[in-house]
This record gives C-alpha cells, structure tokens and sequence, in this order.
C-alpha cells in the first residue's frame, strides 16, 4: 500500500469512527481531509464526501436500529426535507465561489463546536 492510499484508508476509518459514535458528522472531517491531505479541489471534497458518507451512515443506522434507539417518525420526516435539501444544495454547489463556500462550511462548524460546547 502506498502513502497515498494509506492516507485515504485512514480518512475513512477516522470518518467512519466520527459517523459511528456521534451518528454523523464524518463530512466535516471527510472534506477538510480531501481538500488538505489529498488536494483535492473543494467542490470534488464536497461532492465526494456525500459518496462516502451514505455507506458510513447505512451501516451505523443498522446498528442504531437494532439496539432500538432510531425515532423512525421523526427520522423519516427529517429526511423528506433533507432530500429536497440536499437536491438544492448539490445544484448551488458549483455555483457557489470557493472562498465563499469554505467560509459557510467553516462558519457552520464553527458554531456547531461553539454550541455543543456551551450546552
């Protein structure tokens, strides 16, 4: 195994683990990853993330639902407007200039440590 895929393999179990324990949360590791270790150009992170993060997700909301702790009401409606979210958010995404777009991703990570850490 080379440098390099030895560093793709350890961005997958590092977003694997961030999905397992906290249910989500592998993108914002997933693209700062691919941008800055794998230099990526940010709107193919992005997009490549979204692939990624799907079979991390199938596999921990297994889990999830066989320990019986998935709110399958609440969670089928969250994703009906996550759907039509993410459908918008993928056709914005080239039209958004990077410098733009990496300030909102940073903006919201941001503040979602703040938060977490304040409550």
């Amino acid at each position: 195994m080379n440098k390099k895929q030895f560093k793709i393999l350890g961005i997958g179990l590092a977003a694997g683990l961030v999905n397992g324990l906290f249910g989500s949360g592998g993108g914002t590791l997933i693209v700062p990853a691919l941008v800055f270790l794998l230099n990526l150009d940010d709107y193919k992170a992005h997009a490549t993330a979204i692939s990624i993060i799907l079979p991390l997700s199938i596999i921990s909301v297994l889990i999830y639902y066989r320990h019986n702790i998935v709110k399958l009401n609440i969670a089928f409606i969250v994703a009906l407007g996550g759907m039509l979210g993410s459908f918008l958010g993928a056709k914005l995404l080239n039209k958004v200039p990077v410098n733009i777009l990496r300030k909102i991703f940073g903006s919201f990570i941001i503040f979602a440590a703040i938060r977490m850490l304040i409550k």
